[in-house]
């Protein structure tokens, strides 16, 4: 018997919001055969039924959509339930129940969330930033990052300011190669929020051993030394001792999740600061 689920997400802007609560919600279920349909910007009736024609030719098919049109969502409502697909608004309960709390009608407009205005503005100046401050680089105006990161090579140093970048924070992130790779300029800066990432050298070692497998490297063996490894977590442990800096064991967290801790870091270090 075929249990493997079809998932439809449906959205009328770009999907981004409906793929993160469906990734959260698959995460829940160990035993959740899936295969994932993807429908951004659907506006009109006939993208709705050319959908749920689709649907209706596959078993076990499940619709999950994020559309702020009370009538083109009423409209999905309807033609899926006379098909008999679940059909599920991830938004809808919420959007009826703020709209309730702030005594106010929801604009009901798509894409409300991706605005030109000043908190996007804002965002993308943070992805400038970030880029151009990535792995030491720029160090000489790092006084206007939210956020400094330091760590030794593969401890998701890059990836993680990215993921701060979309979130509207400046990060810098700085590699750990000895004390002296430290600018002098965040040495005794209380104000910055410098978070240091650090990780098991085990893990370590797997990580850049596959780097280096990836871009057929085999001639730096130092930076695949585990003795060496072990050297380098230590002394960079020890230099964020040595400044009070907070850490961060990114060992077995994913980006998303090193992301959150090193926000609450900066919450904190807002509010005492």
């Amino acid at each position: 018997m075929n249990n493997k689920y079809q998932i439809y997400l449906v959205s009328d802007s770009t999907g981004e919001t409906l793929d993160r609560i469906f990734t959260a919600l698959k995460a829940q279920f160990e035993n959740f055969d899936h295969l994932s349909h993807q429908f951004s910007f659907t506006r009109t009736k006939n993208q709705i039924n050319n959908i749920l024609e689709g649907a209706k030719k596959n078993k076990n098919s499940i619709i999950l959509y994020t559309i702020v049109d009370n009538n083109l969502s009423d409209f999905l409502l309807d033609r899926a339930k006379k098909t008999k697909i679940p059909c599920f608004g991830v938004l809808d309960d919420l959007i009826i129940n703020f709209s309730k709390l702030l005594n106010q009608d929801a604009s009901h407009i798509p894409s409300g969330q991706h605005a030109l205005n000043e908190e996007y503005y804002e965002r993308i100046e943070a992805i400038q930033f970030t880029m151009n401050h990535d792995d030491g680089n720029l160090t000489e105006d790092i006084e206007k990052s939210d956020i400094v990161l330091l760590g030794v090579s593969r401890t998701s140093k890059t990836p993680t300011s990215i993921y701060l970048a979309n979130r509207g924070y400046k990060t810098s992130n700085i590699p750990m190669i000895n004390s002296k790779s430290i600018p002098e300029s965040i040495r005794k800066k209380t104000s910055l929020c410098i978070i240091g990432l650090t990780t098991e050298p085990e893990r370590l070692y797997d990580l850049r051993k596959n780097r280096m497998n990836t871009i057929k490297e085999n001639e730096n063996t130092n930076y695949t030394n585990i003795e060496k490894i072990i050297k380098e977590v230590d002394d960079a442990k020890k230099i964020f001792k040595k400044y009070k800096w907070p850490v961060i064991d990114v060992s077995r967290k994913s980006v998303e999740e090193t992301a959150a801790s090193v926000i609450k870091i900066y919450e904190i270090s807002r509010k005492n600061g």
